[in-house]
């Protein structure tokens, strides 16, 4: 779900972005678009997935459908700064061919790689 959403962000910029390439003349919207905008993309993404996680919902909109909350290592809401390490973690979840994810399904806490490096728990909403 969070994918979803978040293609939908990127989608809506490059619409911007591409309104902006008809608005400006053809330099200024080349150097915006080069400079800019593969930018902004990033910044979504990170900016999303700390800023939804280290709210009072503890969770982004796809784990709220779920019902699941982020929390530390004792059960108590993240900081934003912990949030963002978890994310930029889940790269080597991912470049273990997926096995920093599938670790979940094996580990007595049930973390994937970027939740024990993070020192995070993903748990259901009480």
């Amino acid at each position: 779900m969070d994918w979803i959403l978040i293609t939908l962000l990127f989608v809506l910029v490059g619409f911007l972005i591409g309104v902006l390439s008809v608005a400006f003349p053809a330099g200024a919207a080349d150097a915006f678009i080069n400079d800019w905008g593969g930018l902004v993309a990033i910044l979504i993404a990170l900016l999303y997935y700390p800023t939804q996680e280290s709210s009072s919902a503890q969770a982004t909109f796809g784990k709220r459908l779920f019902n699941l909350i982020v929390t530390d290592g004792q059960r108590r809401p993240i900081s934003f700064w912990r949030a963002l390490g978890r994310y930029l973690a889940k790269i080597l979840s991912g470049m273990t061919l997926g096995i920093g994810y599938l670790m979940a399904g094996f580990t007595v806490r049930k973390q994937a790689l970027h939740d024990m490096l993070a020192d995070t728990l993903v748990l259901i909403r009480s």
